[in-house]
Parts: structure tokens; sequence; C-alpha cells
């Protein structure tokens, strides 16, 4: 998802997240997870961990605690400081290129779906027409699959081009509302 420095807690094991998720009985993934607290940072979200894990809770009708609910306000910080970073490290949180392609699809297409969830929650304000539009994409990823008789390289390279496409698009809609509105006022959050 990001490369972060040495010092730093960054890399999220994915399989370690779901089985989190599923110790809790949560029926989710953590891509849509993760797609869910982007969505909550780009609509506007404050960066800090607490109003992020409550903001998810409220989005996605979850209730985590315990080694979960660290992982997550962690997740939230690290995904925050990636959206905000200047070289532009951010990385939707997906399954290794090992995972068969069909279930890499749907990690898209339940991190897209989580992306419009938080969104969602956050936003109060009209979007540009660049964010509505990239909305728009992400709403057709979310529903993204593999054709039966795709040939396996175009299904990668159409996988690849999807993934590319997410990361920076989100970081657009991200930066789309950190730009104060006409009137001079940050948005609000109710």
């Amino acid at each position: 998802m990001f490369d972060p420095s040495p010092d730093e807690v960054g890399v999220f094991d994915i399989d370690e997240l779901a089985n989190h998720l599923l110790e809790q009985g949560l029926d989710t993934s953590p891509s849509r997870i993760h797609g869910c607290l982007c969505g909550l940072l780009a609509a506007g979200a404050p960066a800090q961990a607490e109003a992020g894990l409550a903001l998810l809770s409220q989005a996605m009708d979850l209730n985590s605690h315990g080694e979960l609910a660290a992982q997550l306000m962690q997740l939230y910080q690290v995904s925050a400081a990636a959206l905000e970073d200047d070289e532009f490290d951010f990385y939707p949180l997906l399954p290794d290129d090992e995972v068969e392609i069909e279930a890499r699809t749907a990690a898209v297409a339940d991190w897209a779906s989580g992306f419009l969830a938080g969104f969602a929650q956050v936003n109060q304000a009209q979007v540009s027409q660049d964010s509505s539009e990239i909305l728009r994409d992400f709403a057709a990823i979310a529903e993204a699959g593999v054709d039966e008789g795709e040939e396996e390289e175009d299904a990668e390279n159409a996988f690849m081009e999807i993934v590319e496409y997410l990361r920076f698009a989100s970081l657009n809609i991200f930066m789309d509302s950190r730009v104060e509105p006409a009137g001079g006022e940050p948005p609000s959050l109710h």
C-alpha cells in the first residue's frame, strides 16, 4: 500500500487483517475496509485514528475491538499519510499478485465499493465534475468481474490498469476535497 521508512509501520498483511475480521465475526474484506477508510479521508474526514474508526463503524456497520481496532486505526493513519504524501506512494490494499486474478478482481470491486461507502458517510458538499466522474467510475469498478473467456494476460493487464486508475483517482478526489470552497471556509463535518 505504501512504502514507509524503515522505522515506520506501514505495510499491512492482508491475510492477518482478514483473520482478525473473521475472529470477530465480521463478514467483510480487508480491501473493502481499506477502501472505506480512504473514502472517508477523501471526503474530508479528520485524520485522527479514533475518528476514522468511529466513522468506519458507522459507514460499514462494524463493531471492532482489541487488536483489530488497533490495526484499523493504524491502517487509517497510514492511509492518511499515504494520501497526503507528495511522492504519490498511495496504493489500495489488495491481495498479492500470486492470488488468482478472479479473487484480486473481486478485491478491487470490494475496495471501490468501500471507498464509495466511506465517501458517502462524510461528504456533505457538492463534488467537482472530475470527482463526480471518478465516483461514477468507482461505482462501475465495484461491479467488476473477470469474463470467463478472457485470456489471463488480458485480465492481468486490465487489472493493473484498474489498480493504477484507483490509485490516482483516489488521490485526485482527496486533493479536491482539500481545496477551500469559494467562500473561504473549510468544509464542516456533521
